[in-house]
């Protein structure tokens, strides 16, 4: 065999240990409609920019579109939560609905931040390197998009605002990289299924290693892998993703770097229940780093309340400031004893827990035939359905089922990279108010309440009948 065709297949094998995908090296500039020109209306609180394909040096070959949620009544936000899909032209499509999905829009919110999907308009069998290592075109592609976001949204401090990144497969390394190349404005980094290689590793193929930048050690890591994916089960398609995570956790753990590796129970590359542990984490990590003010450097992650791991162990124990042995330095970083707690029962059955009612709906309301609502998504658990009663008894539920082939059932339904489906679910519920008062009843008494993913109701709100 021709020494050039034994070195394509060896590229072909590692992208697909680490990845999972076996692309073909892309040689010049794509841009394609189809797939990639389906997706929602983007009007303010959305915002949705556009950047070309380049065969420039150094420049993004393919196209991309960047949307981006406002959280509604903030003023100056305080950060970006980027959610950021995988390889393969099914995932990139995903992207296109990531800024829409009111779970991760309530983490947003909930910090003065502002929602961020990229979606890369990767052709299918073409390189997915060529945007997942962000230093061939996509980091700077994201930040052209950042500046033009900030115009369009009329935010500018968007392009100075420090982000938490999460990220799926080729988008885990995509965010790991990002989080290398800028580590003092990256607060976090979920990595699902998805490292990438660092020195002393060497480059493999067409995979090129990154050097580290000691500021990246004070960066929040979370390697999240499916237990299918090389933990258990070692004859997976994606058995190969364990062990490339193992390898970075130990490369950098090693060096003293706040990285913990987390192992779904219940799954192989596909994402599970994974967001509500991600959520979790990213939550108590943009607490503790985000700056009060814009402009000021991100404040470091507090060692006096961390808790550490062993691996195989499911049992986190507290730890003491700057007495790290060679030991614990084998060990996974958790910010602390909330999130031990949560990554304990995640390991076990991604089953979390949550005691306290979602947000209840507002702005209910009937015109002709329908009722609608607006309602936000209970940060610890999302949303499953709406429960619509007339006099205390259900006459109905949105959605009739909930949708998610990979997890719990929610409201938006999930796609394979996390994002909510087309066409977008609606707060609506179509009630013939018309047939009620032809027979000569009353039209009062209807009620909407919100149920989140644990089965937990919210407070009905009355419906206002014009």
């Amino acid at each position: 065999m021709k020494p050039l065709l034994i070195d394509v297949i060896k590229a072909a094998r590692v992208f697909l240990i680490l990845h999972g995908w076996i692309c073909v090296l892309a040689i010049e500039a794509f841009s394609q409609s189809a797939p990639y020109d389906v997706f929602p209306e983007a009007n303010p609180p959305y915002f949705r920019v556009r950047i070309e394909p380049s065969n420039n040096t150094g420049e993004l070959i393919y196209g991309a579109n960047f949307t981006i949620w406002i959280p509604p009544n903030v003023q100056i936000l305080r950060g970006i939560l980027v959610h950021q899909h995988g390889c393969g032209e099914g995932s990139c499509k995903s992207g296109l609905t990531g800024a829409y999905d009111l779970h991760w829009q309530a983490l947003a919110s909930a910090h003065q931040c502002a929602l961020l999907s990229p979606a890369y308009e990767q052709p299918e069998k073409a390189d997915c390197q060529m945007w997942c290592d962000p230093r061939k075109g996509s980091a700077r592609a994201f930040m052209q998009a950042i500046e033009s976001l900030a115009v369009k949204s009329n935010h500018p401090e968007l392009p100075q605002l420090p982000w938490a990144l999460w990220g799926h497969s080729g988008g885990g390394h995509w965010c790991g990289g990002m989080a290398l190349l800028y580590p003092h404005r990256t607060v976090a980094a979920w990595l699902r299924s998805g490292v990438l290689l660092v020195e002393p590793v060497a480059s493999k193929g067409n995979i090129q290693n990154y050097s580290i930048n000691d500021a990246l050690l004070d960066v929040p890591l979370m390697c999240n892998v499916g237990t299918k994916e090389g933990v258990t089960v070692q004859d997976d398609r994606f058995s190969g993703v364990w062990p490339a995570n193992l390898e970075f956790f130990t490369n950098l753990r090693s060096r003293g770097a706040l990285i913990a590796t987390a192992v779904d129970p219940l799954t192989s590359h596909e994402c599970g229940n994974q967001r509500y542990m991600a959520i979790a984490w990213l939550d108590e990590c943009l607490k503790q780093r985000l700056p009060d003010k814009p402009g000021q450097p991100l404040k470091p992650m507090n060692a006096n309340q961390a808790w550490l791991v062993a691996h195989g162990s499911d049992t986190p124990v507290s730890s003491e400031p700057n007495q790290a042995s060679s030991d614990t330095l084998k060990w996974s970083w958790l910010p602390n004893q909330r999130i031990a707690k949560l990554w304990t029962i995640y390991s076990k059955d991604t089953n979390l827990p949550d005691d306290t009612p979602p947000p209840a709906p507002t702005s209910a309301g009937l015109e002709g035939d329908a009722i609608t609502w607006e309602c936000q998504a209970d940060v610890e658990s999302g949303l499953a359905y709406f429960v619509i009663e007339k006099d205390g008894t259900e006459i109905g539920r949105v959605p009739e089922k909930s949708n998610n082939p990979f997890g719990r059932p929610v409201f938006q339904g999930l796609q394979y990279s996390d994002t909510p489906g087309q066409p977008l679910a609606q707060m609506r519920f179509i009630y013939s108010a018309s047939a009620d008062q032809k027979a000569g009843n009353s039209t009062a008494g209807l009620s909407v309440r919100s149920v989140n993913t644990v089965g937990r109701s919210s407070s009905k709100t009355a419906v206002t009948i014009p």
